[in-house]
């Protein structure tokens, strides 16, 4: 029988994504010696920001999403990232597959405001597997259940995670309004004859603060 464990060895932007992605480089060992014919895996990342300290400007920027720091003992749970399948070819030892996690720059989402968040260091993170692996044994093809209880975790660098929004956001962040905000955004942009947005917003703020 298959015995299957696994790590995260690299993250990098995933260079040919449409949208914000990150690719993870995944690992599998098998230790029996076995032939696998192929792996159906499923990953569930979660973050998990209980797993490092804080400086005094990341719990400032992160007080919104956790809280005043006397609270962060009960409100730092891990987050849900994303759920992601991939094929594993046959391998017989080892192989390395990658994983490419889709990210979002939306600010109003958790996860986001935490990677926003976060200035240095690293993301924690916990990957969890599960799925189905094909393997050839005495009787022929044979099926097996990917255990649930294997898992991994990788220190996400912080600078990597930055790479992949300034990869389609270079200098730069998103923000999601209403529509009836954006039409009263649009029609102020107008009447001032701003630019572009960053402009319009910039003169808000000053108007804003005289």
């Amino acid at each position: 029988m298959p015995e299957l464990s696994f790590a995260c060895v690299g993250a990098e932007p995933e260079p040919y994504a449409a949208s914000p992605s990150l690719r993870l480089t995944l690992r599998i060992d098998e230790a029996s010696g076995v032939r696998m014919h192929t792996v159906a895996l499923r990953c569930q990342l979660r973050i998990e920001p209980q797993r490092r300290t804080y400086s005094g400007e990341e719990a400032a920027r992160l007080s919104e999403l956790f809280g005043d720091t006397s609270r962060w003992a009960d409100t730092l749970k891990p987050m849900q990232l994303a759920t992601i399948g991939v094929m594993v070819p046959g391998f017989t030892n080892s192989a390395e597959v990658a994983l490419v996690v889709p990210l979002t720059a939306d600010t109003e989402v958790a996860t986001a405001k935490y990677f926003h968040g976060c200035t240095d260091g690293v993301i924690p993170l916990l990957l969890l597997f599960s799925g189905t692996a094909f393997f050839h044994g005495e009787p022929g093809l044979q099926v097996e259940l990917v255990p649930w209880h294997l898992e991994a975790r990788y220190a996400l660098p912080v600078p990597v995670w930055r790479a992949v929004m300034d990869q389609h956001f270079p200098g730069s962040t998103w923000i999601g309004v209403r529509a009836e905000t954006l039409d009263g955004l649009r029609r102020y942009r107008t009447a001032v004859g701003a630019l572009n947005w960053d402009d319009t917003l910039a003169r808000l703020l000053k108007e804003g603060s005289s």
